[in-house]
């Protein structure tokens, strides 16, 4: 494909461009397939090694505290040997942990390899969208950006897929497959392909034109901007190289001393950043894609329809991903997170409701008559409502609602504070499943209402709008009033 899709004045959207950026979007791939590859091994590796429910918890979630490390380094390792090499790095390290954590002998060094791996995958998480952003001719860099977030939601997909698969050639989970390994074995083993894949094309990439100026090799950074950016005016080039390098002795001089101030130790905005991605994770949205499974499982359904369940719930979450990158630059965002979260709280009442109503049979609880197909159309509503809003809308509010002076650091600082509730949440719901399924989902429903609290008083619109102004004199004070529509 080498025809041009669009043209702005002076930049294109060519074949070569799109190669470029569904390559480093594989990054996104990698994101979302690692850390839901393991929702069908739950069960088998709890077996395995006699796991307890906190323990269990441990295991799943032990790759997000990697990936919170990872997520706050990449960026230190991308200014410092550049976007490709750093790209190659996070698919090495997620091939290595990927054959590592299949291949475990004990749960200390399984919890060892996820950790590993979780570093990878926040390498990943941070790089690919950064260097899309840096490679995106302006005018469509927004639906560009929008391939990391398709990538990761497509990962997810084929993650509980490959899981339904290799359950269903093994007999279960737990079953022997191929060498004398069981299935789960080779589900986290799996990884390691589409990390091969991603390393050996990542490392054709051509190298950000932005890293490129910062270190001076303005040549390289020239040929970039003219064969990919498709920018063909030599004045224009140069003015953009300029821009380049203001920008680089801006965050140059950035510190983390730059977000103290207010209150209550941060600007007001930072706490508005820090609360919106704390609010991402606590509706429990990652319990159903690292759970599922198991949830199904639970409540009564065959090992073989829970998978089938989590696989249609993974379709259902790139539907909704697709509604909110049509509707996201129409509705504007803070409308979107609005609708989004009174749809996260019916469907999470609702949940919480069904399994409320389940019957103890063996000491398991078990969905009779109705409940279940209640308890499963709730969870994909919720699956919905969250796809099409909080999902892909609280990154781009991010990357907007922040000034350029303190960019960098509340962006590190927001997006670690989003893996840490992610871990929390993540760790506690098997010990909060063994005390009631229904108290879990009602804890997620209360915090979804609670986010539709704090976006109505909190979070302004930022569609079509620079917020760099309301940033240089008291960063938050235009969003932190009630309703507030800056």
């Amino acid at each position: 494909m080498t025809e041009t899709l669009s043209v702005s004045a002076d930049e294109k959207v060519g074949g070569r461009l799109i190669a470029i950026v569904f390559t480093a979007a594989l990054g996104g791939f990698l994101f979302g397939f690692d850390s839901s590859i393991v929702n069908g091994t739950v069960e088998a590796v709890r077996g395995e090694f006699s796991l307890g429910s906190a323990l269990l918890g441990f295991v799943v979630s032990g790759a997000l505290l990697g990936a919170g490390l990872g997520a706050w380094t990449a960026g230190i390792c991308a200014d410092r040997i550049g976007r490709v090499k750093t790209m190659v790095i996070a698919a090495t390290i997620l091939f290595i942990s990927s054959i590592g954590a299949g291949l475990a002998f004990g749960v200390v060094d399984l919890i060892a390899w996820r950790f590993l791996g979780g570093v990878g995958i926040g390498f990943a998480s941070v790089i690919a969208p950064g260097y899309i952003a840096e490679v995106s001719p302006a005018k469509h860099r927004g639906v560009l950006g929008t391939m990391q977030q398709m990538a990761l939601v497509i990962g997810i997909f084929i993650a509980l897929l490959t899981s339904a698969l290799l359950a269903r050639v093994a007999g279960g989970a737990a079953e022997e497959l191929w060498f004398g390994l069981p299935a789960w074995r080779w589900m986290l083993m799996s990884a390691a392909v589409p990390s091969l894949i991603y390393g050996i094309l990542a490392s054709r990439l051509p190298e950000s034109p932005r890293y490129l100026a910062s270190r001076g090799r303005n040549d390289e950074a020239r040929t970039v901007l003219r064969e990919v950016v498709g920018m063909r005016d030599e004045t224009a080039i140069d003015a953009k190289i300029d821009a380049m390098l203001q920008t680089v002795k801006l965050e140059s001089r950035q510190k983390f001393s730059d977000l103290l101030g207010g209150r209550f130790g941060l600007l007001p905005l930072v706490w508005i950043g820090i609360v919106l991605s704390v609010f991402q994770q606590f509706v429990g949205i990652n319990v159903i894609f690292y759970y599922s499974t198991t949830l199904w499982q639970a409540v009564g359904f065959q090992e073989s329809d829970s998978f089938t369940i989590s696989v249609i719930t993974a379709v259902t979450n790139i539907v909704a991903t697709i509604i909110a990158i049509m509707l996201i630059d129409k509705v504007g965002r803070r409308k979107l997170l609005l609708f989004g979260s009174v749809i996260m709280v019916l469907a999470l009442g609702t949940m919480a409701f069904a399994f409320f109503q389940a019957t103890i049979i063996d000491g398991e609880p078990v969905l009779e008559g109705l409940w279940g197909p209640v308890a499963l159309i709730a969870a994909n509503l919720f699956v919905i409502g969250f796809g099409m809003s909080w999902g892909p809308t609280v990154w781009v509010l991010l990357g907007e609602m922040f000034p350029n002076r303190i960019r960098a650091y509340a962006l590190g600082v927001s997006g670690a504070m989003q893996w840490i509730a992610n871990f929390v949440v993540s760790a506690t719901f098997p010990s909060l499943a063994d005390l009631s399924l229904g108290v879990a989902y009602g804890l997620y429903g209360f915090f979804a209402l609670l986010s539709l609290v704090f976006v109505y008083y909190f979070i302004p619109e930022t569609n079509g709008k620079q917020l760099e102004a309301m940033g240089e004199d008291d960063p938050g004070a235009a969003a932190a009033v009630p309703g507030a529509k800056a």
